[in-house]
């Protein structure tokens, strides 16, 4: 599948419910969200950031946050997950993964605030997620973890994925899943271009 335009992503944003019924908005990061982004880092808990980037860090060097705020190098990207709190808008949650076309496979971390965990973010987002990595045309969805991450092992176990040692790291664990939803079964903002570029192909 050709590529997605990134200046018709930018545009696009999934609005998602929570179980609360609150609404959860999950778009791709742009540069001036470097600020908000690297606040919200800073703002987790030590442990959370120790699960997230799996080591000790108190924010995200220069060079990697730039990397974050920069959509489609290097194939990976990056989105935030955003919620109305006490009248501002705030970033709850952040993913950032990457497509391997040679092996359609679709790898990803991410991370939930403290504060929102356990209200059913990390799911809503998990299943954004499947979305975007079916509208790539991936087959496999996989991640990374601490073993010691009971959160993020007990959310891939809910939604569905299987375990299995990590290459190289015996600290890690990584959850896989196979990609089977037919496409008209997603609904989400990536894979609505991603037809609609492809519909555009077929007719010219």
């Amino acid at each position: 599948m050709t590529a997605l335009r990134l200046d018709d992503l930018r545009q696009h944003s999934d609005i998602l419910r929570l179980r609360s019924g609150k609404s959860l908005t999950v778009r791709f990061v742009e540069p001036r969200d470097a600020d908000a982004l690297q606040s919200y880092f800073r703002s987790l808990s030590t442990r959370s950031r120790y699960n997230r980037f799996l080591g000790a860090i108190s924010e995200l060097p220069p060079a990697e946050l730039d990397r974050f705020v920069h959509v489609g190098e290097a194939d990976r990207f990056s989105v935030v997950a955003m919620m109305t709190v006490d009248g501002a808008e705030t970033i709850v949650g952040e993913a950032r993964y990457a497509f391997d076309a040679e092996t359609d496979s679709f790898e990803f971390g991410l991370s939930i605030h403290d504060r929102w965990q356990g209200h059913g973010v990390g799911s809503v987002l998990l299943g954004n997620l499947e979305c975007r990595a079916a509208a790539f045309g991936a087959t496999r969805l996989f991640g990374d973890t601490l073993r010691s991450n009971d959160a993020m092992l007990g959310l891939a176990r809910k939604s569905g994925f299987a375990f299995t040692h990590s290459p190289g790291d015996w600290k890690l664990a990584r959850f896989e899943k196979h990609i089977d939803v037919a496409p008209q079964e997603i609904p989400c903002a990536s894979w609505r271009l991603a037809a609609r570029q492809m519909a555009h192909q077929v007719s010219i």
